[in-house]
């Protein structure tokens, strides 16, 4: 019995197809005419033959089964979202759901904002499957490394710029980021003064810099940008905290408030230096492996 291609194989293999059809300098992936072709060619008796926008109320992006009669699939995303990045990452996992899932899931899927937005590996084995698979195809790591490398200190305008080179949202591109960086960093959407959710890079989580949003609600400090819509011009800023305001030690905030979505995304910057422990050995690699599992952590 074959085993089933991981998210990442799938990935990169439609990498080097790409990059043998259309060179390395590619980006952004046209995924409808890819998703067309591919499968054409692939699995010609069963393709996707329609990518669309619909109305889609309390959902992102579909994946279906033809009608009765007619072969093939469709993916369909809502026409309501005005973001060009979220579109392509929900039209990506979509195509996902589609190379890995369609024979287990034969009456396809509807994928909500939380399914296509969070990367936890804990949320459902399905939806970070497809979310691995999409970070990887829209933003190849070998690529994005030369765009950002492991050890350059980033600022918004970096991070921007892989957001529009790969067409996908700021938040994607930060975790992106996030997954191979040695810097101490950490990504916090908030809203009305609480954090939805966070992730921390490696670096930052071995040294205790993460939130526990699993546990309950956590106010975001009384200074952070988001409490302070002041000072952003044109909806982004950034500050430098001293310590006991995020963190017990210093970190420098850069804050972009999107409106269309009521949050904010804060990036956490911190020093590379460890000033101090903040739980014992013991403890810590407990956390890391929670809330990192290395299996996971290489697959973004």
């Amino acid at each position: 019995m074959t085993r089933p291609l991981s998210p990442e194989r799938w990935a990169f293999d439609l990498t080097h197809l790409l990059n043998a059809w259309f060179g390395p300098d590619r980006f952004p992936i046209d995924i409808p005419l890819v998703a067309r072709d591919y499968t054409a060619q692939r699995f010609p008796d069963d393709p996707i033959i329609s990518v669309k926008g619909d109305d889609l109320p309390g959902f992102d992006g579909a994946l279906f089964k033809a009608p009765v009669g007619r072969r093939g699939w469709g993916i369909i995303y809502n026409n309501r979202i005005s973001s060009k990045g979220r579109i392509n990452f929900t039209l990506a996992h979509e195509f996902g759901h589609f190379l890995m899932h369609r024979l287990a899931y034969p009456d396809g899927f509807c994928c909500g904002e939380q399914d296509v937005v969070r990367w936890d590996s804990e949320y459902g084995q399905v939806e970070h499957q497809a979310n691995v698979f999409a970070a990887n195809f829209l933003m190849p790591l070998d690529d994005f490394r030369r765009q950002i490398s492991a050890t350059d200190k980033v600022n918004l305008d970096m991070i921007s710029h892989c957001a529009d080179r790969y067409r996908v949202s700021l938040i994607a591109a930060t975790l992106r980021w996030l997954s191979y960086t040695q810097r101490r960093a950490v990504l916090v959407v908030s809203r009305d003064g609480f954090i939805l959710w966070a992730r921390s890079s490696e670096a930052a989580l071995k040294t205790g810099a993460f939130f526990r949003t699993s546990e309950g609600p956590i106010e975001i400090p009384a200074t952070s940008l988001p409490n302070r819509q002041d000072l952003l011009v044109d909806g982004r800023a950034t500050i430098d905290h001293g310590p006991g305001v995020w963190f017990r030690e210093p970190a420098r905030e850069m804050t972009v408030y999107a409106e269309q979505y009521d949050f904010a995304i804060s990036l956490l910057v911190l020093d590379d230096a460890r000033p101090f422990a903040l739980f014992d050995a013991e403890d810590e690699a407990d956390v890391f492996d929670k809330m990192m599992p290395p299996n996971v952590r290489r697959e973004w």
